[in-house]
């Protein structure tokens, strides 16, 4: 099994999240685990082949968090629980790093 270090772009989209989860921006739904997910790839900790597909899934599932209002930057109610969670599985960054790799055994 191979481990893949997150690039540093998703890393900084990961510390954002942590900040803001830090700053009470998470909402009730964020859960232990998408802290977890941002505070290992804030840190550049190596991401298992699993983990990867977990990436994968997680962005497949929430894609359209990125329609709601306060999801970008200058708009009312930035940042939403769901873009703090999107950064915190490494963001933009990090849907387009698992998205164009080639992980073994995904």
């Amino acid at each position: 099994m191979h481990a893949h270090v997150p690039p540093r772009n998703v890393a900084r989209a990961a510390r954002r999240a942590v900040q803001w989860i830090s700053d009470g921006r998470a909402g009730k739904g964020f859960t232990n685990t998408g802290d977890h997910r941002a505070r290992q790839l804030a840190a550049r900790e190596c991401v298992s082949e699993e983990q990867v597909g977990k990436m994968k899934r997680y962005f497949s599932r929430h894609r359209h968090d990125a329609e709601a209002q306060g999801f970008r930057r200058g708009e009312e109610g930035y940042p939403t629980p769901g873009r703090v969670a999107w950064d915190a599985w490494g963001g933009d960054a990090g849907r387009d790093w698992v998205g164009r790799r080639k992980f073994e055994d995904l």
